[in-house]
């Protein structure tokens, strides 16, 4: 009888963290699987399904704690996260979060070992545990076949699903292969034959400025009301204008950056998204700066972080960025000690249009520069903006939603659009003739978005935590067209560019033009047929290099 009332009340207490009837049963599967698995080792049922109980909902709340921070829930291949920094960087980035992640890890300890030692049932013999394990197996395997990987893969960014979401990714061997190795999820067998390459539509040969903006979103996507200077930063009346979708939330700002250089969504690589700039350094060898430099551009990287961040300067040499200049080596009056109080945009912008206005003088060369900003990465319970200024925004920021953090974000928003409408006069009025296209967007959301989602109480939408803004201006351009544009995937947003630009797409950038209708505003998360057998010709072309390490130096 204690058995059934202990397993009634595991099933309880999963089904509560599962939130969702329709894979209630898979979850009751692999509960049953982990209490014949540690049946094994206690030997008793009633504390083999308390521990297994205990697992279900350890494993659920770090999955919920996960999914608040990053809109996606815990899969096994998320594993090696944990040593890749990210555990440091909560500490710095959301210590309350992580003191209750601390909190709950000991009650966990202190239960399992209460459990072990004080809760001892009548043991089975070793021949009944290894039968009831077999069974317990069977039934979870049938379980995962019945319902399926690809279709819990689906439900990554819903809010429900965690415990079973984490079960299955342990026999997907989808999450396995990211593991030591970099590897396409979409991927087809047969290649896609390439289109001819696109002669340039216009004579004019411009500058194109591309400008990420850290952790910014567009506050309309919740309804939230914007003023002037915001509106038209986020939505120029001369530029085109959208919604953009990316593969991230709360951070990892270079997997955006990845795929609008290359054209492909982190998300395609699994887990090895976190790592792509040091697994994929020398790996890719199509990209955005590399077509743009076979046309005679110059390529600079300005980036708000130090040389020693990651393997940025590894990477962006492999991609074909010549010029890297990072924060900490921009010349005086830039004061790289004083910026890092804050990371403030209106002090850096300032510095990247000075560095660009000092190369393009008396030099007709067209230049790409790629410059990544810092200003409005979370958390938001700290003022970075001073007291006394855009006090009045921050009024209309609470106003609109009262959440002193949403009215922080606000605040430096637009201190941001304030700074680019002063730079960009500055830039058009220094070189009046030159041709420019300014392509900005934001990167991924903060994860104050969920605190507001919450707030607002809108419908469930597991497609809006991943959705930023992105604008395209121009200068002296004459065949731009200013507008509303279509939605996008950041993995398209390089492409288009260069279309606005009016130059020339070499094969690849002209594939993935035609990809544009197919996949629509979603890439990785897109049924397009076309899209696996084009990363099949740019595997076989040896434009994306899977090859293994010791293979490649071999």
């Amino acid at each position: 009888m204690t058995s059934i009332l202990t397993l009634a009340a595991a099933i309880v207490a999963v089904a509560l963290t599962e939130r969702s009837a329709e894979h209630l049963l898979l979850a009751v599967a692999a509960l049953l699987f982990n209490a014949a698995l540690l049946l094994v080792f206690v030997g008793d049922v009633e504390r083999a399904i308390l521990l297994s109980g205990l697992l279900a909902v350890a494993i659920a709340g770090i999955s919920i704690v996960k999914f608040n921070h990053s809109a996606l829930k815990l899969t096994v291949s998320d594993l090696p996260l944990a040593f890749a920094g990210t555990v440091p960087f909560f500490v710095l980035q959301y210590p309350r979060m992580m003191l209750g992640v601390l909190t709950g890890a000991v009650l966990f300890a202190f239960a399992s070992g209460a459990v072990v030692f004080c809760a001892a049932g009548s043991p089975l013999s070793i021949p009944y545990r290894i039968l009831l394990f077999l069974l317990a197996l069977i039934g979870f395997a049938a379980a995962s076949a019945a319902k399926g990987a690809a279709s819990l893969r689906q439900t990554l960014t819903q809010g429900r699903c965690f415990y079973s979401t984490f079960m299955v990714s342990l026999v997907d061997p989808a999450s396995w292969r990211q593991f030591g190795a970099l590897a396409l999820s979409d991927i087809a067998d047969e290649p896609l034959p390439l289109m001819e390459a696109m002669s340039a539509r216009s004579a004019v040969t411009p500058d194109i400025i591309v400008i990420q903006h850290e952790s910014v979103f567009d506050p309309r996507i919740f309804g939230l009301p914007v003023e002037p200077v915001v509106e038209a930063f986020l939505s120029p009346p001369d530029g085109e204008f959208g919604h953009l979708n990316v593969d991230i939330f709360g951070g990892g700002s270079w997997q955006s950056e990845f795929s609008l250089l290359t054209g492909l969504s982190s998300a395609s690589f699994g887990s090895s998204a976190y790592y792509l700039f040091k697994k994929g350094a020398g790996r890719f060898h199509s990209s955005l700066p590399r077509s743009l430099a076979s046309l005679g551009y110059n390529t600079t990287l300005i980036s708000s972080c130090r040389r020693g961040f990651l393997s940025y300067d590894e990477f962006y040499s492999s991609i074909g960025i010549d010029d890297r200049v990072f924060v900490d080596e921009l010349p005086p009056p830039f004061d790289v000690r004083r910026f890092e109080t804050t990371n403030s945009d209106a002090m850096f912008l300032d510095a990247v249009i000075d560095a660009h206005t000092r190369r393009i003088a008396d030099d007709p060369t067209p230049r790409f520069l790629y410059a990544l900003t810092n200003f409005n990465h979370g958390p938001h319970d700290r003022q970075l903006v001073p007291p006394g200024q855009f006090e009045r925004e921050r009024a209309f920021a609470m106003a609109s939603l009262p959440d002193a953090g949403y009215a922080e974000y606000y605040a430096r928003l637009v201190e941001t659009a304030s700074a680019w409408k002063t730079l960009r006069a500055r830039l058009a009025n220094s070189f009046p003739g030159r041709p420019v296209l300014i392509l900005h967007y934001g990167d991924h959301q903060p994860v104050l978005t969920k605190r507001i989602d919450r707030h607002l109480k809108r419908p469930e939408d597991g497609r809006r935590p991943f959705r930023t803004f992105y604008a395209i201006e121009a200068l002296n351009i004459p065949h731009f067209r200013p507008g509303r544009g279509a939605d996008l995937d950041i993995a398209f947003l390089g492409t288009v560019a260069l279309q606005r630009a009016g130059i020339a797409l070499d094969p690849i950038f002209a594939t993935r033009a035609s990809l544009l209708d197919d996949c629509g505003d979603g890439y990785f998360a897109s049924a397009c047929e076309r899209k696996p057998r084009f990363h099949r010709t740019l595997v076989d072309l040896g434009l994306i290099d899977l090859m293994p390490r010791r293979e490649r130096n071999a």
